[in-house]
């Protein structure tokens, strides 16, 4: 079997990666490095089944050979990136989503969309379910990722629905892990880059706003499970247990002795006040769960942004 990869040295794409590796598959990974390192699979290198270029998958993208499966991650996902970044992720969850469809249309290939959370908004309701439409304000500045992810879904249901693609779509909800990049603006990374370097952890509203966070090995399994499923429609992967922002930031802060305290900002424009997904689809189809515990993940995590701290600056 062999599966392309878009946005294949992200911290996501690169565990897929590594996974589908693992499961016997060969992998070309395309990535045009806006915010995927090839450091994220420069492991991979002399693994003679894995093979990276570079691409924009906004333009055609054309993949020599037979394709199995076409696995869609490409996008800046972090609110820091996709502010900076508006147009751009516009046209990968558009032209890009549209280019990787037709890839597999081509190849007569399965095709995977890595969706997101965020296309519940700032929701009403919590948990959320795949049947809510959601609260999403499209002209906000988050909207260029919402909007983007949710036409996603829309392109890739219409091909499946006009073309006959085997397609899949998962919702992803807040995932950390080895590979994240400490300047990547989310909460985790944002709260770690802080305590290395001297800073006050930044909270920002009252800290009130939830969110649940899912350790990657977690979410690259459900991934799997639903690559292989015959669902269509999309499935929520994360992990149920919410906590406050506030907490969190508590948490990570109890990791480094001496780190300073707390201090508040005010909370940026259509920020989400609960973010908890409901995995019972998840639990019923794919027999998935989470399984690795918030302490056990942050250690995990810790230790490699501590690594990877030191790394920079012995250099």
């Amino acid at each position: 079997m062999r599966a392309v990869v878009t946005g294949g040295a992200g911290f996501l794409g690169s565990h897929l990666c590594d996974r589908l590796l693992a499961e016997g598959w060969e992998v070309l990974a395309l990535d045009n490095l806006v915010t995927g390192m090839e450091c994220n699979v420069a492991h991979l290198r002399g693994n003679p089944r894995f093979q990276m270029a570079r691409a924009d998958v906004t333009r055609y993208i054309e993949v020599a050979g037979p394709v199995d499966y076409v696995l869609h991650f490409a996008s800046p996902a972090s609110p820091v990136d996709y502010l900076k970044l508006p147009i751009q992720t516009l046209k990968v969850g558009s032209l890009g989503t549209h280019n990787a469809l037709g890839l597999a249309l081509a190849k007569k290939a399965k095709f995977f969309l890595a969706s997101t959370s965020e296309c519940y908004g700032d929701p009403e309701i919590s948990p959320q379910h795949e049947e809510y439409w959601g609260h999403v304000n499209p002209i906000g500045p988050r909207g260029v990722y919402d909007e983007a992810k949710r036409f996603a879904e829309a392109m890739t249901m219409a091909y499946h629905r006009a073309h006959g693609v085997d397609t899949h779509i998962v919702r992803i909800f807040n995932t950390y892990g080895p590979r994240m990049r400490l300047n990547d603006g989310r909460a985790l990374p944002n709260f770690v880059h802080q305590a290395l370097t001297g800073q006050p952890l930044t909270v920002y509203g009252d800290g009130k706003q939830t969110r649940s966070f899912c350790y990657v090995s977690d979410l690259i399994e459900g991934i799997y499970r639903l690559m292989l499923s015959d669902e269509h429609l999309p499935v929520n992967i994360g992990n149920p247990q919410e906590i406050t922002i506030l907490e969190f930031a508590e948490r990570v802060r109890a990791h480094f002795p001496g780190a300073k305290p707390i201090i508040f900002e005010p909370l940026p424009q259509d920020d989400p006040k609960r973010r908890c997904p409901d995995i019972s689809k998840a639990r019923r189809i794919l027999k998935w769960e989470p399984k690795v515990n918030l302490e056990e993940g942050l250690g995990l995590t810790l230790d490699y942004f501590k690594k990877q701290f030191a790394a920079g600056k012995s250099a």
